[in-house]
């Protein structure tokens, strides 16, 4: 009997022990929300992945250079352009005033039918400081101003539509004006007329004295406090992206008197631009215009006085088609500035309303008729 009990007392030490060890080791086990044992090598595991992604997010993180191009998300100004405002520059686009020069340094070329649906340019340059001598300088249409307001940007033409006097008025522009040759800066180009072209084809604008004439007249130069962000929302800086959507190797756009087409280069990844199918080059240069982004907005437009003066919708909305095109792909979009506000930026959203990214560098924007434009 006495061994009997110093057994079952061994025997119980023993389990007690076991059920010791269980619970008493090197892990303490809880039960987290779900009701599963954790140990603390769990948590340790969990805290070193936590921190792997945070750290993940951060170094995801794009430093963007101080000297980036609001307009092309470039990192290419220089430090005195750092901060200030952008020049939009009206140009001549017909046939009949090939080539032009000074426009393959434009960062943003909008295209967008005047009177007999022949079109005009407006050629923005992120860098008020290496704005070349352009030519042929053309006159003013409301619809141009309505969008260069929203870059926050000097407006420089030659001539104007009276019939819009008191608006352009109304948009506090500052504008650089050709007929009064405001600040010297403008003049007949002598080749050209010597080369027998007519007088509305031959006005330059010397973008190379815009610096001291703006310091001579105290204009300002800083941004607007809104506007020191960029134009559009790009996608990162070493990132080339295709838009979602078909592929797109060629543009081709109908204006009415005369049209432009789009070839894809895919080493370079840019479109070049012809007008009525030739190539369209720079005078100086000898480039072909070449756009790492194009942009075809439909809009809405007609006719509004007995000169053939177009009334153009210029700020879009949730219901206005548009189409991205980059990297040999083509997206169908929405765009709007917001309600009658020029000062508002232009802006590009997918089919389900949420705004787009596009790819850094040179763009081309037309707005023109609906259902004009073929994608190949």
């Amino acid at each position: 009997m006495k061994l009997k009990k110093i057994a079952m007392l061994v025997s119980g030490l023993i389990m007690l022990s076991a059920f010791t060890a269980c619970n008493g080791g090197n892990e303490t086990e809880e039960k987290n929300n779900s009701g599963q044992i954790e140990t603390d090598d769990d948590k340790v595991q969990e805290k070193e992945e936590s921190e792997s992604v945070q750290g993940s997010a951060v170094e995801s993180q794009e430093e963007i250079p101080a000297n980036q191009n609001l307009l092309t998300g470039v990192a290419d100004l220089t430090d005195a352009a750092i901060g200030k405002r952008p020049v939009a520059v009206m140009v001549n686009n017909v046939s009949y005033a090939m080539p032009q020069y000074g426009v393959g340094q434009a960062d943003i070329i909008f295209e967008i039918p005047v009177e007999g649906d022949a079109t005009r340019f407006m050629a923005l340059y992120g860098d008020y400081t290496q704005v070349p001598k352009i030519c042929p300088i053309r006159s003013c249409r409301y619809y141009f101003p309505a969008l260069s307001q929203g870059f926050d940007a000097f407006y420089v033409n030659w001539g104007i539509d009276d019939t819009i006097a008191d608006y352009l008025e109304s948009l506090d522009l500052d504008q650089i004006e050709g007929i009064t040759n405001t600040g010297g800066l403008f003049g007949r180009d002598q080749d050209r007329l010597n080369q027998g072209y007519s007088l509305e084809h031959t006005g330059y604008f010397d973008g190379t004295k815009l610096v001291s004439y703006v310091e001579s007249q105290g204009l300002r130069t800083d941004l607007k406090e809104d506007k020191t962000g960029p134009a559009f929302q790009f996608n990162g800086l070493e990132e080339q992206l295709k838009p979602e959507g078909d592929e797109c190797v060629s543009v081709q756009i109908n204006f009415g008197a005369q049209s432009s087409q789009f070839t894809y280069d895919p080493e370079k990844k840019v479109y070049l631009k012809q007008i009525n199918n030739e190539a369209q080059i720079d005078g100086k240069t000898g480039e072909q215009l070449a756009f790492t982004n194009v942009f075809v907005l439909e809009t809405d437009i007609s006719v509004r006085d007995d000169v053939g003066r177009k009334q153009i919708d210029w700020d879009g909305g949730e219901d206005s088609v548009g189409y991205y095109v980059s990297n040999g792909g083509v997206q169908k979009i929405t765009w709007s500035k917001e309600p009658e506000n020029e000062e508002s930026y232009l802006r590009f959203y997918d089919e389900s309303g949420q705004e787009i990214s596009i790819n850094r560098g040179k763009s081309y924007i037309a707005l023109n008729y609906k259902n004009q434009t073929i994608f190949e």
